[in-house]
């Protein structure tokens, strides 16, 4: 089924991450990752129904607020290794990173590589004047993404009922 629409999501380019938009044969990665335990120790675990719904939503956040999520897609090996988003949650008017590196590439630094490049992208094309990233405390090393994005702990704060530590970079 072809869509009737074309929709622009912007492509970014590290030296070895090409973020793009999402396609369905990204799924099957998107929810294997979501049904894994350790994967998604910080997140919570989801079945295939609910990584559908989460999926689609992030995909349809382009559509809502003209920012989303992007696959990361391996430039050498054209391999995906996670999703990367520049988002608004409801009724927020502060941009919100938001980042998962599938488990086998975990330790390769693709999730600061890819970070680097969104919060550049918010700041330089977007001109948002503050970026914020919620992360649990646990998350040892999403919290080190964030503080080598220059981020800095603002405050606990909860979502969806969950503790989260929220880090934020004020664009300079």
């Amino acid at each position: 089924m072809n869509p009737s629409f074309t929709l622009s999501v912007p492509r970014l380019h590290t030296e070895r991450l090409l973020l793009r938009e999402y396609r369905l044969d990204d799924f099957d990665l998107f929810a294997d990752h979501l049904a894994n335990s350790e994967s998604s120790a910080h997140l919570g675990s989801a079945d295939r129904q609910t990584a559908w719904r989460i999926f689609s939503s992030h995909a349809g956040l382009w559509v809502l607020h003209g920012a989303g999520w992007w696959a990361l897609e391996d430039k050498r090996t054209g391999q995906l290794v996670g999703n990367i988003g520049a988002f608004f949650r409801e009724q927020s008017t502060v941009m919100e990173l938001g980042w998962n590196t599938y488990r086998a590439f975990w330790g390769k630094g693709f999730a600061s590589e890819a970070a680097a490049a969104v919060l550049n992208y918010a700041f330089e094309v977007r001109r948002e004047p503050k970026v914020r990233a919620l992360i649990t405390s646990a998350n040892t090393s999403s919290r080190r993404v964030a503080e080598r994005l220059g981020m800095t702990f603002e405050m606990e704060t909860d979502i969806h009922g969950k503790a989260v530590n929220s880090y934020v970079r004020e664009r300079s």
